[in-house]
């Protein structure tokens, strides 16, 4: 059976003791729990947060870095390093090992990888059985404006309020 991966898109600037830390920690955990592998960008903030959540639950994590960040290493939780030479092939290997999304609060990075995988859901490039979860409120007015110019575009995107939300979710959508 294929390894089932959710993807988790979030601040690379959250720190421990901060909410959307903690958040992304939960949700890793949760994720590992229902047993999924967790993968990110491999980094820190809440990369680091969800890689512990799994990590600690003993879950698998993949992170995807990133050669041209030339100073960064992975962080300790990551289970297995899968290195790419741009951001383009980071985000693409991202969306190719993720069959759902979680996507947290985060800013025009969080931002880009959003807007890709809503896109490629909202063209058909994607079957609807990968769902994109959006963990809290951060996105609504995004999500809203968005809207107004294609409603349609909502039904690609589902809100939850906690992890374990989304991963039932995800789990209601994929099987069990």
């Amino acid at each position: 059976m294929r390894e089932r991966t959710v993807s988790v898109f979030g601040t690379a600037r959250a720190r421990a003791g901060e909410p959307i830390f903690a958040l992304a920690e939960h949700l890793g955990r949760e994720l590992a729990r229902a047993g999924f592998t967790v993968a990110n960008g491999g980094y820190g903030g809440t990369m680091l947060a969800a890689a512990k959540g799994a990590h600690d639950a003993g879950g698998k994590v993949i992170g995807v870095t990133c050669s041209a960040f030339r100073n960064s290493v992975a962080n300790e939780f990551v289970t297995e390093e899968v290195t790419t030479a741009s951001l383009d092939e980071r985000l693409e290997k991202l969306i190719r090992l993720g069959q759902a999304y979680v996507v947290l609060p985060g800013g025009t990075g969080t931002l880009l990888e959003l807007a890709e995988v809503w896109e490629l859901k909202n063209k058909k490039f994607f079957d609807r059985a990968k769902p994109i979860m959006l963990l809290g409120d951060f996105w609504r007015p995004l999500v809203d404006l968005v809207c107004r110019d294609d409603p349609r575009s909502a039904e690609h995107v589902v809100f939850a309020e906690e992890p374990a939300d989304a991963v039932g979710r995800i789990m209601e959508v994929l099987g069990k």
